[in-house]
């Protein structure tokens, strides 16, 4: 079964290890998503998501927010439901 993206990697901040993600769905914390690109793939669970610097439970399909992350994602990198 092919995996399909639920949304991708539109910036990241290495220095605080968060990456902007834009989803094409809605997304909640504690949801397990996959990252994938050339040089990036890993599985994380999403222990947390800031929009406008706010904690929210959630993510609305198109909302751009803000995920911590364990390992470098860069731009233009996928992000799959694990």
């Amino acid at each position: 079964m092919e995996e399909k993206p639920i949304g991708k990697i539109t910036h990241y901040y290495g220095k605080i290890g968060v990456a902007i993600v834009k989803f094409n769905r809605e997304v909640k914390v504690g949801e397990r998503v996959h990252f994938k690109g050339p040089h990036t793939d890993f599985t994380q669970q999403l222990s947390s998501m800031q929009y406008n610097h706010q904690d929210i439970e959630s993510a609305k399909k198109g909302q751009e927010v803000g995920i911590k992350v364990e390992q470098k994602v860069r731009e233009g990198d996928e992000v799959y439901e694990a």
